[in-house]
């Protein structure tokens, strides 16, 4: 395999077959020791979070290709901690895509003056540029255009496949007794023209859980999932 990037929590090759290699770290984002999804940077390292985060993205990768839902996911080796994908570019340098059903975290500190922490917020898409150096700031979908990171009409199918993917989500969840907060997710173009898909992972690690008052740490997620 051929090494291409070295990521905070993932590495990525290139394999002789032309799809992609994900091999999966114990590195987690956050900032002080402390895990926070919202971080752009590596805050901890907790052994075996790398094999809990593909478990989860296995099981929920499974159950959109399953539905119909377009992703990047083939197959995923727990033991060796990898997950092969199909080829996607990313939108400009990276996009993140946060889907919220609860008013907390960054959310809450931007518009506190306007709602309440906790208040429902019925799956609000928002999306923010990856840069480290400008810690992701949000962005609409007229500079999206303007800028050449989307074409138009792409902001449309990325908000409405957000939605599906994640109340899919949401729903196995809530079977398990959990309550979805928010998620953040990635997406690209795919190999044929016109394609948008999922790309990244899906573990807890990008999303924060609770368990009615308490927030369920992502490496107990898979706990609730695998009972």
């Amino acid at each position: 395999m051929e090494f291409i990037y070295k990521g905070k929590t993932k590495d990525v090759y290139q394999k002789a077959d032309g799809n992609i290699r994900l091999v999966f770290k114990d590195e987690m984002t956050g900032k002080d020791g402390v895990f926070d999804p919202g971080e752009n940077q590596v805050g901890l390292t907790v052994e075996g979070s790398g094999r809990s985060g593909l478990r989860v993205s296995k099981y929920f990768f499974e159950q959109l290709n399953e539905a119909g839902i377009a992703t990047h996911f083939l197959a995923a080796d727990l033991d060796e901690k990898t997950m092969d994908v199909t080829k996607a570019s990313v939108f400009g340098k990276g996009l993140e895509v946060i889907c919220r059903y609860k008013a907390v975290g960054s959310f809450i500190r931007r518009y506190g003056d306007y709602i309440e922490s906790g208040a429902d917020l019925a799956g609000y898409v928002e999306i923010t540029i990856k840069d480290d150096e400008r810690q992701d700031p949000f962005i609409n979908e007229d500079a999206l255009v303007l800028l050449g990171i989307l074409k138009e009409g792409e902001y449309a199918v990325i908000k409405e496949q957000t939605r599906r993917i994640c109340s899919l989500i949401q729903s196995e969840l809530a079977a398990k007794g959990l309550t979805l907060y928010d998620i953040k997710l990635e997406f690209g173009r795919g190999e044929k023209a016109g394609d948008i898909v999922l790309i990244d992972e899906l573990s807890g690690g990008n999303m924060r859980v609770f368990k009615e008052q308490e927030s369920v740490h992502p490496l107990d997620l898979e706990k609730y999932l695998f009972v």
